[in-house]
């Protein structure tokens, strides 16, 4: 614990001479190191701490600037060692600044009465009519804010949720703010009410009022000029810069917003990424991406989203009021003009394209077109499993990363494959068949959730669902059986029982967490039985993303089962091998439309627009120069290599077994 002293009558004089005053100086307490120095034209208002000034700030461009502090008021503050502090054009209150801080040309910085500093704020996400409000606060993750928002039917769960948080935001309550260490603010406006924590960047912010920056050494947050938030969380690693306008917001680990963006009443959780557009009580998910002027969120839930130039969605009949909402599950994509009328559910990993007015719902058939055609909306359903785009975001998602804190929020499941959409895919099949059966197998255009799906397009979709189905059961079954050499159909058998009975049955995403249903309802149940504090049901949320392989393999079990028409207890060698080369087949198969997918991007029509001035032979030249050519391009080098590689680990496990016949 820092020990302060008096200061000496040798010192008041010297700080009097340096043009020094204090309504008290008996108040002014310092540290043992202390010297007067470095102290300047400085009123002292309150009661002071002042630490000592030995160290020097090297600045760009060779200048440098011994610590002190010059040309300011301070009133009840603390002020750490070697901290800079000059040009405070009207006063600093009530704060306690850390060690080896630069501040320099800030107007107003202070706390005025008592704040919680953003925690507790309400965020009326989804409905702008209310009734989905959500406080905020330093440690929210994306599945509890879930849980809060879409389960409102339990009210106990909501309750006592909504009360921890109260009691957590009552707990930062205070009427005085901190500064971390290391923490650099330059050329800044009005900062009222606002914790700033350790080694966070802040130059040229317009007003920051009532939040908290929860920046660390290992992932410092970022304000740029022109930034003016108000009621806010920002989490580590966040940058927010170029004039965007933040609005009860909530911010989660590596966001990035710029470029003018605008956000109000929204929750923007892992690696989100904000530019240019605007974004209206959304609960963004991680990986929620929009990066155009014209682009406008609102009013919906959204994760992994890629949302196109100028995609809007509207939440307003003019009836009763801005009071419906949307979900575009997991990995949705939105083309450059599309438009959603709410209330919709995009089925995830559905490539949505023109304007769709009919309030369709296809979340049982993922992995789909949603094309516009005269007014009419029409479903492509798993044609997205053979587009390369989609391969892509999966590949890239986890590359992209942009967390550095060593203590992640977001339980962040990256599997496009996984229990929860491999079952939507399952129903989806089930819905196909029933419309066949029901309309007929010759109809033209069969007519599902107020969107047409045309013949071709349904058995179509029937062949990738399943080529999909075979690819993660057979993914699952190898990954089970490893790199071990079995001698016994016994031991197979003993291997394929699941570690966990847990499972079993539906399976949730989260916004990012994928976990079986009942698991979450456990959570739920326990929630409203008052057993679990706000950090238990994170390491709850963190066991169960731990657990997910054990979990899947216990579904994946089941689903087996299914497909052999017998129990693990009686599976023989044939079944296995069967379904390995099944497995090959699918895998093979996917690979190949997604390179045929792939080489669209090198057709002629791609070559459009170059070699302007010369013959067609110039055309070529000139797209390879640039583009390169398809054979040594590296993702279909990529996929070439995965086809490869998966037909030897499918022949190799087909070896391994061969003592067990």
């Amino acid at each position: 614990m820092t020990r302060y002293r008096q200061l000496t009558e040798k010192e008041i004089a010297a700080l009097t001479v340096y043009g020094c005053t204090a309504e008290n100086w008996k108040t002014v307490t310092v540290t043992e190191n202390f010297t007067p120095d470095y102290i300047a034209n400085v009123h002292f208002s309150g009661e002071i701490k002042l630490g000592s000034f030995n160290k020097t700030f090297d600045l760009a461009g060779g200048l440098k600037k011994h610590t002190g502090i010059y040309n300011c008021c301070l009133h009840n503050c603390t002020i750490g060692d070697n901290v800079y502090i000059d040009k405070i054009h009207n006063y600093i209150a009530n704060y306690t600044i850390g060690n080896d801080t630069f501040i320099d040309n800030i107007n107003l910085l202070i706390v005025d009465g008592t704040s919680s500093f953003g925690n507790g704020v309400r965020v009326p996400v989804m409905n702008e009519g209310g009734g989905r409000e959500i406080p905020i606060f330093d440690h929210l993750s994306a599945p509890l804010a879930y849980i809060q928002a879409l389960y409102r039917h339990r009210k106990e769960v909501i309750q006592n949720i909504q009360k921890m948080i109260d009691e957590y935001a009552k707990l930062q309550q205070s009427d005085k703010g901190f500064i971390g260490n290391n923490v650099r603010m330059v050329n800044c406006g009005t900062i009222k009410n606002v914790q700033i924590g350790h080694c966070a960047v802040i130059e040229g912010a317009s007003i920051l009022e009532n939040g908290t920056i929860n920046s660390n050494e290992e992932a410092p947050v970022i304000i740029g000029s022109g930034v003016k938030c108000k009621d806010f969380i920002l989490s580590s690693g966040v940058e927010v810069t170029d004039s965007t306008l933040i609005s009860r917001c909530f911010i989660g680990q590596g966001c990035i917003l710029a470029k003018h963006y605008s956000a109000l009443d929204s929750l923007f959780f892992s690696n989100c990424q904000g530019m240019h557009g605007e974004a209206t009580a959304i609960f963004a998910g991680p990986y929620t991406v929009t990066h155009h002027k014209s682009t406008l969120l609102i009013a919906g839930m959204f994760s992994f989203l890629n949302a196109g130039s100028g995609s809007n969605q509207s939440n307003h009949m003019y009836k009763l009021g801005p009071i419906h909402q949307g979900i575009c599950e997991r990995g949705s994509k939105t083309t450059s003009d599309s438009y959603l009328l709410w209330p919709a559910k995009i089925g995830a990993f559905t490539l949505v394209m023109g304007r769709h007015y009919k309030h369709s719902d296809t979340s049982d058939l993922p992995f789909s077109y949603l094309i516009e055609n005269a007014t009419d909306s029409y479903l492509v359903p798993g044609v997205n499993l053979r587009s390369v785009g989609t391969i892509r975001d999966a590949q890239k998602w986890p590359k992209r990363d942009n967390r550095k804190d060593s203590h992640k929020l977001d339980p962040i499941n990256f599997n496009l494959l996984s229990p929860y959409t491999i079952q939507k895919m399952m129903k989806g099949m089930e819905v196909l068949k029933k419309l066949q059966q029901i309309s007929g197998e010759t109809t033209d255009v069969y007519v599902y959730q107020n969107c047409n799906i045309k013949n071709s397009s349904l058995r179509n979709g029937l062949e990738y669902y399943q080529i999909a189905i075979t690819k993660f059961l057979g993914n699952s079954l190898i990954s089970r059986l490893g790199e071990k050499t079995y001698n016994s159909i016994e031991e197979v058998r003993e291997r394929l029982k699941p570690d966990t009975p847990k499972g079993h049955g539906e399976w949730i995403d989260l916004s990012g967490l994928i976990a079986p249903k009942s698991k979450i309802d456990e959570l739920l149940h326990a929630v409203e039985q008052n057993k679990y504090s706000l950090e238990k049901i994170q390491s709850e949320f963190e066991r169960m993303h731990a657990q997910y392989y054990s979990y899947e393999w216990t579904w994946a079990k089941d689903k087996l089962e299914q497909y052999w028409d017998k129990s693990i207890d009686e599976v023989t060698y044939g079944d296995i091998v069967e379904m390995i080369e099944h497995w090959k087949s699918s895998v093979v198969k996917l690979d190949q439309l997604i390179y045929i997918d792939a080489k669209k991007e090198f057709d002629l029509n791609s070559k459009t627009g170059f070699g302007v001035d010369g013959d067609e032979n110039q055309k070529h030249q000139d797209f390879e120069s640039v583009r390169g050519c398809f054979e040594s391009n590296p993702f279909v080098l990529e996929v070439l290599n995965h086809i490869k590689i998966k037909t030897e680990l499918g022949n190799q496990m087909i070896e391994r077994l061969n003592k067990v016949r």
